[in-house]
């Protein structure tokens, strides 16, 4: 059984805990946080340290950190020659201190505190420096998901990239529907099963070929409909960019 420790206590942090008091082959040893109490619903009290003179004897060390607390957080750790790693998507493997073995466990996912998750459909990318930690990290991984991935620090950052588009920037296109929908006393759910559809096709086609709309119809005469209905600059400027963009992959 593989011993951890995780240190953090934002979103990532309180759903890899979750998902690793529910795996039978992984033992959660201690959990290292400024604030003890954010993980007080979670752990018991002795479970918790706010102190790294503290923290136990584990396998693995899961900093579950801001992205720009990682190498002062990985140098302030009180031992060598152990395997550490970060849960980063934008962050290369070197930022972590080279005092220890170096990884990095990568959840592919939206987290919010509030919303439970299946961690079994959570994408994990796993990328060591060493062989033996790699196998480490891929039996922890295989312990909590099916679906585990093999990548690099340069293809981490790319991919990080791709999930802004298709997780952060889509959620905005949400906010922005379910602003016009508000303005024009809409329910916003009425939606909903267009979303649904939108996103279940991508699973069968590339989206490219998923594409519907005036845009790629080159629809001019709805476009500057639509154009002249949006009065807010900002929404105006999106719809503008993204019509320009559709066409242009055409």
């Amino acid at each position: 059984m593989l011993q951890v420790v995780i240190i953090g206590s934002g979103n990532v942090a309180q759903h890899l805990i979750k998902a690793f008091l529910q795996s039978a082959h992984i033992q959660l040893v201690q959990a290292v946080a400024r604030h003890p109490e954010q993980l007080s619903h979670l752990l018991p009290a002795d479970q918790i340290t706010s102190s790294f003179i503290d923290i136990k004897q584990a396998d693995i060390y899961i900093l579950s950190v801001t992205d720009s607390a990682i190498a002062q957080v990985s140098a302030q750790l009180p031992f060598t020659g152990r395997l550490v790693v970060h849960t980063s998507g934008s962050t290369g493997i070197e930022v972590l201190d080279n005092k220890n073995r170096r990884g990095v466990f990568y959840p592919l996912q939206t987290f919010s505190k509030n919303k439970d998750l299946d961690f079994s459909t959570v994408p994990l990318c796993l990328e060591s420096e060493d062989v033996s930690d790699y196998t480490t990290l891929y039996t922890l991984a295989t312990a909590l998901s099916k679906s585990v991935y093999s990548i690099s620090s340069k293809q981490r950052r790319a991919l990080h990239v791709a999930a802004v588009f298709v997780n952060n920037f889509t959620n905005h296109m949400y906010f922005q529907g379910n602003k016009v929908c508000n303005e024009h006393n809409i329910p916003f759910e009425i939606l909903q099963p267009l979303i649904q559809e939108t996103a279940a096709k991508i699973k069968s086609l590339a989206p490219v070929q998923a594409q519907t709309g005036p845009a790629i119809r080159h629809d001019q005469q709805t476009i500057n409909r639509h154009l002249e209905f949006i009065t807010d600059r900002n929404q105006n400027a999106i719809y503008t960019l993204l019509t320009q963009s559709i066409q242009e992959t055409t």
